[in-house]
């Protein structure tokens, strides 16, 4: 007797994720907005513990060429650069290149290739590479074109990192503004796209301090959590401000993030 499919194959979940992005509270950023933060950005990342976890699972024996994808000011990719022979960094962002650019130099590295691209640009003039990755910028409109552009792009393999859960706010913030939060598309949605596509992928976590909101005043804290959720009320400004102030800058154990570490070899 033949196996019967199971209700698995009714769920698209690429049709899923869609919606669920698209209702997300947590939009996207442009170019624009990534442009005046990073220099923050470089600053925060540079030598992180993310980073160094991040560079310690990726296997590039027989590599010679990487693609970063997303690269920001390319701080995983430079740390990869010494070991091959050359490296692109892909970002929409044109400020992150030519901090890309800037740390190339600093560090004497001259095999570094920037490519001023966004996801939904046409990707036939990058060039493929053997490995290619995408760190923690997998924020798509359709994550099925995003991870086939990746397979494309790859000879041998793929390395990419997504959060765990659907928020970068921890829910006690959430908590105080009494607002409805519809959260981003969890990194489950990424690895059942990959089934459907028939890849089937690793998956291994990387948990790191939630430095995001690591700050001195409230507001600094209330900018933050707007970079996030969008405008907030005036209302929510008090209600976070008051919470800063008398809990949160308060608070001895740090909180942290989790991230899905997704790899999989190369699917023709």
């Amino acid at each position: 007797m033949p196996l019967v499919n199971t209700n698995l194959d009714k769920l698209n979940f690429s049709k899923l994720y869609k919606k669920q992005i698209k209702n997300s509270t947590f939009k996207s950023k442009k170019s624009s907005d990534w442009d005046k933060k990073a220099k923050q950005f470089n600053e925060n990342v540079l030598n992180s513990p993310y980073v160094k976890e991040f560079i310690s699972k990726v296997d590039i024996k027989d590599c010679q060429t990487l693609l970063d994808v997303g690269s920001g000011p390319a701080n995983i990719s430079l740390q990869l650069a010494p070991k091959l022979e050359k490296v692109y960094a892909l970002d929409y962002s044109l400020e992150m290149l030519n901090l890309a650019k800037e740390n190339a130099k600093n560090l004497e590295i001259n095999n570094l290739i920037t490519i001023h691209k966004s996801w939904y640009d046409k990707w036939n003039d990058v060039p493929n590479a053997d490995i290619v990755i995408a760190s923690r910028s997998m924020e798509v409109k359709n994550i099925k074109k995003a991870l086939k552009k990746l397979n494309e792009k790859a000879n041998k393999k793929v390395y990419i990192t997504t959060k765990v859960g659907g928020s970068f706010i921890d829910n006690e913030i959430l908590n105080q503004l009494k607002r409805k939060i519809n959260p981003r598309p969890d990194y489950i949605y990424l690895i059942n796209t990959l089934h459907s596509m028939g890849i089937f992928a690793k998956v291994d976590f990387i948990k790191t301090k939630n430095n995001k909101l690591q700050v001195k005043t409230d507001e600094e804290f209330i900018q933050k959590v707007s970079w996030s959720l969008g405008e907030l009320t005036k209302k929510e400004e008090i209600i976070l401000k008051e919470y800063f102030n008398n809990t949160y800058k308060h608070k001895k154990e740090p909180d942290y993030l989790t991230w899905a570490f997704i790899s999989w070899e190369k699917v023709i």
